[in-house]
């Protein structure tokens, strides 16, 4: 199959199956992007999406631009991002036209309460998978109980968190630097 048509296709199908916004599609990108065709890591997903959290736009176009972009270039950015918009878009005229006129029958609430919790299910499954693979040491606890906590307890901005997280990463895992000398080893005899 033509390499271009594979990444519309794919990501095609991502947009098709992925509800509840751009965290939803974590566990999708990890199942068919990763494991099955081996396009990108864990760890660059999750690269992606937190340049996708800072950056304007809607997570799960700015991802697929991401792993378009690096897959094939500018055409396969525009391709993935494609292949990601149009079955939402599709879908989303349909359903606007039905939930116009079902929207409060009890039935329609039932399922969406249903939907809901199936979603929030496959984002916690995607959290413990992207911690596993992130926190690895004690300076990875720290930053990830730090944004955790800044983000529960005071409701802090994600990119405010993103920026933070890279400030702190930068700090704390930078590599050693020699110690400078003191002015007394400068001197020679």
């Amino acid at each position: 199959m033509n390499e271009y048509f594979d990444l519309f296709v794919s990501f095609a199908k991502i947009g098709s199956i992925t509800f509840g916004g751009g965290y939803a599609m974590l566990p999708i990108i990890e199942r068919e992007l990763v494991a099955k065709k081996g396009w990108v890591t864990i760890d660059e997903v999750m690269d992606y999406f937190a340049i996708g959290q800072v950056t304007p736009g809607i997570i799960a176009v700015n991802v697929s631009t991401f792993i378009g972009y690096k897959r094939k270039g500018i055409p396969g950015g525009i391709l993935a991002t494609l292949g990601m918009i149009l079955p939402s878009l599709v879908i989303i005229t349909i359903i606007a036209g039905f939930l116009k006129n079902f929207s409060d029958l009890p039935p329609v609430q039932h399922a969406f309460k249903g939907i809901r919790v199936a979603v929030g299910a496959l984002i916690l499954d995607a959290v413990i998978k992207l911690l596993k693979g992130a926190v690895k040491d004690w300076k990875s606890v720290a930053i990830c109980v730090a944004a955790f906590a800044l983000s529960a307890v005071l409701n802090a901005s994600p990119v405010f968190l993103v920026i933070a997280a890279g400030f702190a990463g930068f700090l704390l895992y930078r590599p050693n630097r020699p110690p400078r000398p003191s002015a007394k080893d400068e001197k020679t005899p």
